[in-house]
C-alpha cells in the first residue's frame, strides 16, 4: 500500500514538473514571437488593374489565392500607386519620395543609369538599420550603373548599392533588352566568349529585328516593340550576344517563384524584407503552357491566373517554413491596367465582360483614377483583423509606416505614417495625395479629385486610354461619381479654388 502511494507520488511530481516546464516553454515562445520583428514582404504586380481580381469585383476571372489575402487582411478601396507608370511608382515605393520631384523619374530604357541616389534613404536601407536581411526578386526597372553599363562585368551601382543585401532581377521589363537575369550585379549564365552588347539607338550590324526578319516572330508587335528578337518575341532596344544567358519567357514566373521560395527557406531564422516584384500581367504576356487558355481571355487573363497561382504556392512556403504568422504582407500593383501595350495578343478581342478598370476611368498612363488606384491589401495572420477600408493610402507611405513598425522615424519624406491604418486599427488615411502620370500631376483630397489643365492628346491612341489632358480644370466628387463622368469645376468654383490652393501648397 505504502509502495503504491510512493509510486503515485513520484508520478504526480514528474507530471507537475513536466507541465510547469512545458508551460514555461509555451510562455517563452509567446514572448519570443511577440518580441520578434515581423518579416515584411511586398508582393508587387505589374499593370494589374483595380478590377482584375475577383476580390475587387471581377466576375470573369477568379483569383482565389489573392482573394485569401484580402479576406484575411485589410482590403483597401482607395489604395494608390504614386504614378500611372512603372518606374516612377517603384521609385516612390522604395524611397518614400514623390517621383515628380525627380525629373528623371520616368519610364526608363533598359540601359538607363540608376535612378535612386546611392546616398538616398530607401526602404531596404531603413530596414537594414533595424536588423533586417533585405532582398529583391523580380523586376527592377530603376536603372543600373552610372552611365555606360558593361554587362559582362560586375554591374553597379544597382539594387545592392541602395540597400538590398541580395538581388535577383531582370534589369528593366520583360519587353526590353537585355533579356537576362542579374544576380547581385552579375549576368546569370554569361559566356564571356559571347559578350553582351546593348544599344537603344541603333542596331548591331547583321542582327535580326522584327522589321527585317518578321518570319522569326512568334508574337506580332503592334507598336514600339520592333527591335531585337529574343525567343521569337520582338523587344524594345537592340541586343547582341549573351545567347547562353537569355531567359526563357514562359518559365519566368516559375523562375522567380522558386527564387522567392528559396529565399524564405534560407533566411527564415532572422527577420527579412523581401520585395517580390512579379512581371505579370505586363507585356509580353507569356504564360507557362500550364496556364495557356485557362482564362478564356487570352494571354493577359492567363498570366493573371498564373500570378495568382504563384502567390498561392509562395504562401504555402511561408506556412510550411513556419513564418507565416510572423510575416506582414503588402500586396499591390505599380499602376493601372492596359490591354494592347505593344503586341497583338487578343487582350482586346477576348476581353468579354471583364472590366480591368473596375468601373474607374482611364488606365495606365492616365491621370484618371484607373491609372493610379490599384488593388492594395495588407495581410498578417492573427495580427490583422480582416476588414475593408475606405481610407486613402499610397505605396509611398510604406517607408514611414514600416519605419514606425521597426522603430525608425522617417517622417521627413513625402511618406506618411499610416501604420495603424495598414494594420486595420484605424480608418484614418491620407488627407491629400498627389498622383502623377507621365510628369503631369493631380490632387486627391478627401472624396474629391482635381486635375489641372494640361496640353497634350486627350487619348493615348496607341493603347486606347484617356490621358486626362485637357485645357480646362476638372473636378470630380468620387463619392458620388467614381467613374468621373461629371466635371464639377464650373458648378463648384469654391471647391475648385480650395483644391487648387491645397495642390499648390503641396507642390512647394
Amino acid at each position: 500500500m505504502r509502495n503504491t502511494f510512493y509510486r503515485l507520488l513520484v508520478v504526480a511530481i514528474i507530471f507537475v514538473s513536466f507541465s510547469c516546464k512545458n508551460s514555461t516553454k509555451e510562455s517563452q515562445t509567446a514572448v519570443d514571437t511577440k518580441n520578434n520583428k515581423p518579416n515584411i514582404i511586398v508582393i508587387y504586380l505589374d499593370d494589374l488593374g483595380y478590377g482584375d481580381l475577383s476580390c475587387y469585383g471581377a466576375t470573369e476571372l477568379q483569383t482565389p489565392n489573392i482573394d485569401a489575402l484580402a479576406t484575411g487582411g485589410v482590403k483597401f478601396t482607395n489604395g494608390y500607386a504614386s504614378s500611372a507608370t512603372c518606374t516612377p511608382s517603384r521609385y516612390a515605393l522604395l524611397t518614400g519620395v514623390y517621383p515628380w520631384r525627380n525629373k528623371k523619374a520616368r519610364i526608363l530604357a533598359g540601359n538607363a543609369p540608376l535612378l535612386i541616389d546611392t546616398k538616398q534613404q530607401t526602404l531596404p536601407k531603413m530596414l537594414s538599420k533595424a536588423g533586417y536581411q533585405t532582398a529583391i526578386i523580380g523586376k527592377w526597372h530603376l536603372g543600373l550603373g552610372s552611365g555606360y553599363v558593361n554587362w559582362n562585368e560586375t554591374i553597379k551601382p544597382g539594387p545592392n548599392e541602395v540597400g538590398f543585401d541580395d538581388s535577383y532581377i531582370l534589369a528593366a521589363t520583360q519587353d526590353r533588352v537585355p533579356t537576362v537575369y542579374i544576380d547581385n550585379g552579375h549576368v546569370v549564365g554569361l559566356d564571356k566568349k559571347d559578350p553582351i552588347e546593348v544599344d537603344y539607338k541603333k542596331n548591331f550590324k547583321g542582327e535580326p529585328t522584327a522589321k527585317s526578319n518578321p518570319e522569326m516572330l512568334t508574337m506580332t508587335w503592334h507598336h514600339g516593340h520592333n527591335n531585337s528578337i529574343v525567343n521569337g518575341i520582338p523587344r524594345i532596344g537592340y541586343m547582341k550576344g549573351g545567347e547562353a544567358a537569355k531567359w526563357s519567357d514562359i518559365d519566368m514566373a516559375d523562375h522567380f517563384l522558386e527564387k522567392a521560395k528559396n529565399y524564405v527557406k534560407t533566411h527564415k531564422d532572422k527577420p527579412f524584407f523581401l520585395y517580390y516584384a512579379m512581371q505579370q500581367p505586363h507585356v509580353p504576356r507569356t504564360p507557362h503552357p500550364r496556364f495557356v487558355g485557362k482564362s478564356g481571355m487570352g494571354p493577359r487573363g492567363d498570366v493573371i491566373l498564373e500570378a495568382d497561382w504563384c502567390i498561392g504556392e509562395f504562401m504555402k512556403t511561408l506556412e510550411e517554413e513556419g513564418v507565416l504568422e510572423n510575416t506582414l504582407i503588402v500586396f499591390s500593383s505599380d499602376n493601372g491596367p492596359v490591354l494592347n501595350d505593344g503586341y497583338y495578343d487578343e487582350a482586346v478581342e477576348k476581353l468579354g465582360n471583364h472590366d480591368p478598370k473596375g468601373g474607374l476611368r482611364g488606365g495606365k498612363y492616365s491621370l484618371f483614377e484607373a491609372g493610379t488606384r490599384v488593388p492594395f491589401i495588407t495581410y498578417w495572420k492573427n495580427h490583422i483583423t480582416p476588414n475593408v477600408s475606405d481610407a486613402i493610402v499610397c505605396q509611398i507611405d510604406l517607408l514611414a509606416s514600416l519605419g514606425n513598425l521597426v522603430g525608425i522615424d522617417e517622417s521627413t519624406t513625402d511618406s506618411k505614417d499610416l501604420l495603424n491604418t495598414l494594420l486595420g486599427k484605424s480608418q484614418k488615411g491620407r488627407d491629400h495625395l498627389i498622383i502623377e502620370a507621365k510628369s503631369h500631376t493631380a490632387l486627391r483630397s478627401g472624396d474629391w479629385i482635381m486635375i489641372p489643365p494640361y496640353k497634350g492628346n486627350t487619348i493615348n491612341k496607341k493603347v486606347g486610354i484617356e490621358t486626362g489632358n485637357s485645357l480646362e480644370y476638372k473636378l470630380y466628387d468620387l463619392k458620388n461619381d467614381i467613374g468621373q463622368q461629371k466635371n464639377l469645376a464650373k458648378e463648384n468654383p469654391q471647391k475648385l479654388k480650395e483644391m487648387i490652393q491645397i495642390f499648390e501648397g503641396l507642390k512647394l
